[in-house]
């Protein structure tokens, strides 16, 4: 199944859900979430797009991100999808399919989608049971370990100024 045509990609933030092959829990143990973070960071760290919100489930993960103009959503998730099952065959011996073909996307709007989905993937481990709180998660970036970029300015209010 290939990824249907999105157009223009770059500059526009997205809300992408990526699952695991069949669902399985492939991202349970610390050294895979810890890999799959390491890939996310290491895409951002190229400048392939902004990463503004993340977490990574059992079987699935969340995040929000604004690819760079050159780079379109599609290469993104091939590039964070494709790093990580390259990299979790060479160091985690990681064999066979990892992820689902495709992956979600919903481009968001407005700051009050931005925020929707942000207090989505935040409470996402919550909802699941997997930790009380949603900083209690360490493979999110609710947890406050993780450096993100900041919310496109084109998705802020304008500012108000004073008479």
């Amino acid at each position: 199944m290939t990824n249907p045509y999105r157009g223009q990609t770059g500059h526009c933030t997205y809300f992408i859900t990526a699952d695991c092959f069949q669902k399985k829990s492939m991202l349970q143990s610390d050294r895979s979430t810890g890999l799959l973070i390491d890939v996310l960071y290491h895409c951002r760290g190229q400048r392939k797009y902004l990463l503004h919100e993340f977490v990574v489930m059992p079987n699935h993960f969340h995040l929000l991100i604004t690819p760079d103009g050159e780079t379109t959503l599609e290469r993104a998730m091939q590039l964070i999808k494709g790093g990580f099952s390259f990299r979790a065959g060479r160091e985690l011996g990681i064999n066979g399919e990892i992820w689902q073909t495709s992956f979600h996307d919903r481009r968001v709007r407005d700051i009050e989608e931005f925020q929707r989905f942000r207090d989505y993937i935040h409470q996402n481990p919550v909802g699941a049971r997997l930790a009380a709180t949603a900083e209690g998660w360490p493979h999110s970036s609710a947890s406050g370990k993780f450096e993100l970029d900041e919310v496109p300015q084109r998705l802020k209010p304008p500012s108000k100024s004073s008479p």
